[in-house]
């Protein structure tokens, strides 16, 4: 789970402009958190099947949101991939 802390300092950072929420940046960068997250819990907890169907649901998402990014504008995706660590 993120915390709502964690979740502003996200949204300050990836931000496009002032009271940016829901730019596709922004949403990539919370459920990157998100998943990053759910790794960690999958290693303790190998056999939490329907928290991984979840976490999978949040890939594919992500993966559609960077579809669009890339789509949209090359240069702003490698911007992001490259500061989220992300490999595609």
């Amino acid at each position: 789970m993120i915390t709502p802390e964690r979740k502003k300092e996200l949204i300050a950072e990836y931000a496009t402009k002032a009271g940016d929420t829901g730019s596709p940046e922004v949403q990539v960068a919370i459920l990157s958190e998100r998943i990053s997250n759910l790794t960690e819990h999958f290693k303790t907890h190998a056999k939490d099947n329907h928290s991984r169907r979840g976490m999978i649901k949040m890939v594919s998402e992500r993966r559609s949101l960077l579809d669009y990014v890339k789509s949209r504008d090359t240069e702003r995706y490698e911007a992001l991939i490259a500061r989220l660590g992300l490999r595609r």
